[in-house]
C-alpha cells in the first residue's frame, strides 16, 4: 500500500466503511443504508475483533451508524494491525467466516402469547443478523406480533429477549346495578365541626315518589378475542348478567329501569330494592286509631297515648311524646320525651332518638340519644348510649351499653344511686339468658317425658286403649324434636358466650361530673364512685376500672 493510501474495510456499497489511518481508525456509514444498518452493529464489532482491535469509543461506533450521514468519524486510536491480518478480513468479505453464529432456540410460552429468542453457544458466539431471527420465526410459523424494534435490540449481544407477543383477549365488563339514592345517610343525625349531633336534622328517611327511578342496570358487555403469536384468535370471556333487584312496590321498565309504583321509603336487602308506604297518623294514638301494626313506616303527628301500642316494620317518627305506651320498630324517634309509668317501653331494632326519659324503659339493638335528661330509665343499647345535648345528664335507674356511655353529668349532688355498664351487649345477654332458660326447661320436659316412658314400658301396652295406645306414641314421638331442640340450644349458647367474651373493653365518657353513688361496671367489673370525678374517661386497665382524662 502506499504511503497515501490508507487500509479500508468495506465501501459505499456495503454501507459502510473502515479506514485504519495513521491517526486512528474512523468510520464511515453511508445514508443511503440507514435503514439496513441498525441491525448490523455486530457485524461492525465483529470486524474490529478480527481486526484485533477491542479498545475503542463504543459510543461513537453506536452515535456514526445511528446517524448515518457519510462522515468519517473517528472510533478509535492508532492500532498496529499485520498486513497479513488485515489482508484476511478484506478477503473475507469483511466479516469473519471462521466463527460460526451462535444457534437460536425459540422458545413459545404454553399459552402461544410470547416467543422468546434464546442463544445456543456450544458452536459458535457470533451475534446473528435480523434475517436470521425472522427466518427462524418463520421456520417455527410466528406470523403475528412480531416486534422489529425489540430484534434490533436484542441481537446486539447474547441476552435472551422477547421477539413477538401475542394479542391479550379482554374479558367483557360484569353487568351491575347502578342505584340512583344513598342509604348511607339514612338513619343518622348531622353533626357539626365541633363533634355535636344536630336532633333537628336526623335525615330520618330516604323517600321516592311514585314513577322516581330507583336503579338502572347497566348491562354486561362483550368480550374482545385477542390473537396468539401464530395468529390464532383467543377467545375472550364475556361479563356476566344480573338480575333486576325488583322487590315491593317497584317496576322494571324497558329491560333496565327500576321505578317506583307508590310513594313511600326505600328498603334495600342488598338482592331486592322495595318500596315501603309510609303510615301517616295526623294526630295521636289513642282512643281514637286504637292500636297501630303496621307492615311498613308510621309518622305520628302527635303523642301515643297510655296504654296504646304501635308497631311497625319500618321506622317510626313521633313528633310529640310517648306516655306509658309501647313502640316498637326499626328506628324510632320521638320529638318528645319517653314517660314510661311503670308500664311504658320503646324498643328498636337500630336506633332510639328522643328529648328524654323519665321512669321508662328504653331498648335499641345499636345506639340510644337523648338530646337532654334520661331520669331513673332504663337504657339498653347494643353499641352506644349519648346524653351530651343541653343538660345531658343521667339520675337514677340502669344505662347499660355495649360500647359506650357519654354524658355530662353522672348521678346528681343527692347521691342518687346511678347506675352505669359499658362492655357487654345488653342485647346478647338477653339473649344468652334466654337460650340458657329455654335449654334448662327442655331439659326439664325431656327428663320428665323419659321417665314417663320407662314408667309405661312396664306396663303391656296390647292391654291398653287404643286412644292411651295413642297418646303414649305422641309422648315417644315429641322427645325427639325436643332433643333436636336442646342440642341446638346448646350449640347456641356456646356461640353466645364466645360472642360474649370477645367484646371490646368499654368506656364511660363524662364531659362534666361524675357523683359519688355511681355504680360502674366495665366488663362486669365493678367500681363504686366515692368522690367527684370531672372531665373524665372511665376504662378497664389490668382488671380495674381507672380515672383517666377525657
Amino acid at each position: 500500500m502506499g504511503a497515501d493510501t490508507y487500509p479500508v474495510v468495506g465501501g459505499m456499497e456495503a454501507g459502510y466503511k473502515f479506514e485504519f489511518r495513521p491517526d486512528g481508525i474512523y468510520l464511515t456509514i453511508y445514508p443511503s443504508s440507514k435503514d439496513a444498518l441498525m441491525f448490523e452493529l455486530s457485524d461492525m464489532r465483529q470486524i474490529l475483533r478480527d481486526c484485533g482491535i477491542i479498545d475503542y469509543d463504543i459510543a461513537m461506533l453506536s452515535r456514526t451508524m445511528r446517524e448515518a450521514s457519510g462522515i468519517p468519524y473517528k472510533i478509535s486510536d492508532p492500532v498496529d494491525i499485520s498486513e497479513e491480518d488485515l489482508q484476511r478480513v478484506l478477503e473475507d468479505n469483511d466479516v469473519n467466516s471462521d466463527e460460526e453464529y451462535a444457534g437460536l432456540i425459540v422458545d413459545i410460552s404454553r399459552d402461544k402469547m410470547k416467543v422468546t429468542i434464546r442463544y445456543n453457544t456450544k458452536n459458535g458466539s457470533r451475534l446473528p443478523t435480523m434475517q436470521m431471527v425472522m427466518d427462524a420465526l418463520a421456520e417455527n410459523n410466528v406470523t403475528y406480533g412480531i416486534d422489529e424494534d425489540a430484534i434490533k435490540e436484542g441481537i446486539g449481544s447474547l441476552m435472551p429477549f422477547v421477539a413477538a407477543k401475542g394479542k391479550e383477549p379482554i374479558a367483557g365488563e360484569n353487568a351491575y346495578i347502578d342505584r340512583k339514592f344513598d342509604l348511607g345517610v339514612k338513619g343518622r343525625p348531622v353533626i357539626d365541626e365541633y363533634d355535636r349531633v344536630d336532633y333537628k336534622d336526623l335525615n330520618l328517611f330516604v323517600l321516592v315518589k311514585k314513577n322516581d327511578t330507583l336503579a338502572i342496570r347497566i348491562p354486561q358487555t362483550q368480550g374482545k378475542p385477542g390473537t396468539n403469536v401464530f395468529g390464532e384468535k383467543v377467545p375472550a370471556q364475556n361479563g356476566r348478567p344480573i338480575p333486576m333487584p325488583d322487590g315491593k312496590n317497584t317496576q322494571v321498565v324497558g329491560e333496565n329501569q327500576l321505578i317506583a309504583t307508590i310513594n313511600g321509603q326505600i328498603v334495600d336487602t342488598g338482592t331486592k330494592i322495595s318500596v315501603d308506604p309510609r303510615f301517616v297518623v295526623k294526630g295521636s294514638v289513642g282512643v281514637a286509631t286504637g292500636d297501630i301494626d303496621f307492615d311498613g313506616s308510621v309518622e305520628i303527628a302527635g303523642d301515643v297515648k297510655q296504654g296504646f301500642n304501635v308497631k311497625a316494620t319500618g321506622d317510626i317518627e313521633i313528633k310529640g311524646n310517648v306516655n306509658g305506651a309501647e313502640v316498637s320498630g326499626r328506628s324510632v324517634i320521638v320529638g318528645g320525651g319517653i314517660t314510661g309509668v311503670n308500664r311504658g317501653k320503646v324498643y328498636a331494632k337500630n336506633d332510639v332518638r328522643c328529648a328524654f326519659t323519665e321512669n321508662a324503659i328504653v331498648e335499641a339493638g345499636r345506639d340510644i340519644y337523648v338530646a337532654d335528661v334520661a331520669l331513673h330509665s332504663t337504657l339498653r343499647a347494643g353499641k352506644k348510649i349519648m346524653i351530651e345535648d343541653k343538660h345531658g345528664q343521667i339520675t337514677g335507674g340502669l344505662t347499660v351499653a355495649g360500647e359506650e356511655v357519654r354524658a355530662k353529668i353522672i348521678g346528681n349532688q343527692a347521691y342518687v344511686v346511678t347506675r352505669v355498664s359499658v362492655g357487654v351487649d345488653p342485647n346478647l345477654q338477653k339473649e344468652y339468658h334466654d337460650v340458657c332458660q329455654s335449654y334448662k326447661e327442655g331439659k326439664k320436659r325431656l327428663m320428665q317425658i323419659t321417665q314417663t316412658l320407662n314408667t309405661l314400658g312396664k306396663i303391656d301396652i296390647s292391654k291398653l286403649p287404643p286412644e292411651r295406645v295413642a297418646q303414649i306414641n305422641a309422648i315417644t314421638r315429641s322427645q325427639f324434636p325436643l332433643a333436636g331442640q336442646i342440642k341446638r340450644d346448646e350449640k347456641k349458647i356456646l356461640e353466645l358466650e364466645a360472642l360474649i367474651s370477645d367484646m371490646k373493653n368499654g368506656k364511660i365518657k363524662v364531659s362534666d361530673t361524675i357523683y359519688p353513688g355511681v355504680r360502674l361496671s366495665i366488663n362486669s367489673i365493678v367500681k363504686n364512685v366515692q368522690e367527684e370525678y370531672k372531665y373524665c374517661t372511665m376504662t378497664l386497665q389490668d382488671g380495674e376500672v381507672t380515672v383517666g382524662p377525657y
